[in-house]
């Protein structure tokens, strides 16, 4: 029901956004969040559909697997991020730090956050997927927290 629920949801869009979390429960296999996060990535296959990340993003998912000393997930990361074809990586620049801080300002979101929504909002994402409610708060974008589809 939810991976039916939530293929329905990614239809309706064509360029999406993807927080460090959904990267995290697809790589890493989640028990629970796995399966629908393989479902974003199946739809991402579709030669019509794009992703997009920030840099930060990277740096956010690569933390823990550095921290224990688990060089083969930070290839797995690494490999995601420069090879999948339809997952464009953004870098933080100085047009998406300015949208960031007014996010940061109007709707009280941490810098990660407010960087993440830039990014999405500037790189032409109708959505966000992420399992973090704190981007509902964001009206340029439509939010899918994977939670809602478990």
């Amino acid at each position: 029901m939810g991976l039916a629920r939530l293929t329905a949801f990614l239809h309706r869009h064509r360029r999406i956004a993807l927080d460090s979390n959904i990267l995290i429960y697809a790589v890493e296999q989640s028990p629970v969040f796995g399966d629908l996060a393989a479902g974003v990535f199946r739809w991402l296959d579709a030669p019509r559909n794009s992703a997009v990340v920030s840099t930060l993003t990277f740096l956010e998912v690569s933390v823990a697997p550095y921290r224990d000393n688990c060089e083969e997930l930070v290839d797995s990361y690494y490999g995601l991020f420069k090879l999948y074809p339809q997952l464009d990586c953004v870098p933080v620049t100085i047009d998406v730090a300015d949208l960031a801080a007014q996010l940061r300002a109007e709707h009280q979101l941490k810098t990660p956050d407010a960087i993440v929504a830039a990014t999405a909002i500037r790189s032409g994402a109708t959505a966000l997927v992420t399992n973090d409610p704190v981007f509902d708060r964001v009206a340029e974008f439509e939010t899918l927290l994977l939670e809602r589809y478990a």
